[in-house]
């Protein structure tokens, strides 16, 4: 006789992150009886006479009062955010860049010091080694990947490390159960930023980090259409960073909170398709004779393999890689491209393409791109939500003219 069907196993506490992605955060019961969470497009917010105002100013009690200080839509999406990075709060910002130099500043104060790896963001970067010098806050830079370098740069008055996993544009993995260790040895707080892997590929908070940040313009929205950030992490942590937001005033749209919350819903599936495209491209690419390096930390042969498989669930979508040749060729291989558009992004259902040289390195000299990695032939791939042969079919096509 035929095997019955095995029956599906039933979840009785924590819904998978696929459900989370959809219902987290949200009241069952909304406005109108609408289905989707409503866009409170408002910027000030009224109180039910002078009681009203005595209830929120003694007794604590729940209500909004100004844009600034925070809106039910936006709070909504904080709850998801926080929800499936397992973390205790979430704030939410107008853009990567104002949740991570917000974060930065909410931690420190002049004559503190801080430690940072090298393959970090550039603007990162450049806020930690320019503008922080400006409060007399110390940065010390470290090569990613040097757990003794780093440890030996932690100072008395260092307040945290920060670090990204995986790094623009080589994927460098950071081993975050060595990073905690070192920074529990040394009582200070660790800063994650998480963007390229998402919540579906790693959870930071699970190893024991203090805080994550997300540029959620990227994988979490989409949809290449919003700008948007995110920090989460412990509460106290998190209580601080969103009082000196509401001075800093990097505030998210409403509408820009529906969008983040419309695209969190398919996040899961477009992820898990970019994961497997992103492998799939990789090894394609790896097989070309007119490419000479692919950087991918689902490959065996990129040095971090053994952390990454260990700690992530994927690889991501980003693929890096070195062509054969010189700037110029460089140039026709960019020119012959027809499905993937060139642009600096990632995280979209649209596959692109991106030249750091001359992108983001452009005001850079030659000799100052060469030493920090960034090569006439370096390319970083994102992929998006295209069959994976029509990808590789462009990127050959391409390549072989």
């Amino acid at each position: 006789m035929p095997k019955s069907p095995k029956k599906p196993k039933i979840r009785r506490n924590q819904k998978s992150l696929s459900t989370r992605s959809i219902h987290a955060g949200e009241p069952r019961k909304k406005y109108a009886d609408s289905l989707m969470t409503p866009i409170i497009q408002t910027s000030t917010y009224t109180f039910k006479g002078s009681k009203g105002i005595e209830d929120y100013t003694k007794k604590g009690k729940e209500h909004f009062e100004y844009g600034r200080y925070g809106n039910p839509t936006a709070k909504i999406a904080e709850a998801r955010l926080a929800n499936l990075d397992g973390a205790e709060d979430c704030v939410v910002f107008s853009s990567g860049m104002s949740a991570i130099t917000t974060t930065i500043l909410s931690l420190v104060q002049s004559g503190d010091h801080i430690v940072i790896t090298d393959d970090s963001y550039k603007k990162t970067l450049e806020f930690c080694r320019s503008y922080l010098k400006q409060f007399a806050i110390g940065c010390t830079i470290v090569p990613f990947g040097d757990y003794r370098k780093l440890e030996r740069a932690i100072k008395k008055n260092t307040r945290f490390i920060f670090s990204e996993s995986p790094t623009n544009p080589y994927l460098n993995i950071f081993d975050l159960v060595k990073i905690k260790k070192i920074a529990d040895r040394h009582n200070v707080l660790t800063l994650i930023d998480s963007t390229f892997a998402t919540p579906f590929n790693q959870r930071p908070i699970e190893f024991g980090m203090d805080l994550v940040l997300h540029s959620c313009t990227k994988y979490l929205a989409g949809h290449n259409d919003i700008l948007a950030g995110a920090v989460l992490g412990r509460k106290d942590l998190i209580e601080k960073i969103r009082d000196l937001h509401k001075s800093m005033g990097g505030t998210i749209d409403p509408h820009c909170c529906y969008l983040l919350l419309r695209g969190l819903k398919t996040f899961p599936l477009r992820v898990a398709k970019q994961n497997a495209t992103a492998l799939e491209v990789a090894e394609f690419l790896e097989s070309h004779p007119r490419v000479r390096k692919v950087y991918y930390p689902f490959l065996k042969s990129h040095r971090h393999y053994r952390v990454a498989t260990t700690q992530m669930e994927g690889g991501g979508g980003v693929v890096s890689f070195e062509t054969v040749g010189n700037l110029t060729t460089a140039k026709h291989f960019l020119d012959r491209l027809r499905l993937c558009y060139i642009g600096p992004s990632l995280g979209g259902v649209e596959t692109l393409i991106t030249h750091p040289a001359l992108v983001s390195y452009y005001d850079y000299s030659r000799k100052q791109r060469y030493a920090l990695g960034i090569t006439d032939t370096l390319f970083r791939l994102a992929v998006g939500c295209e069959d994976p042969e029509d990808i590789i079919a462009d990127l050959d096509n391409a390549l072989k003219k």
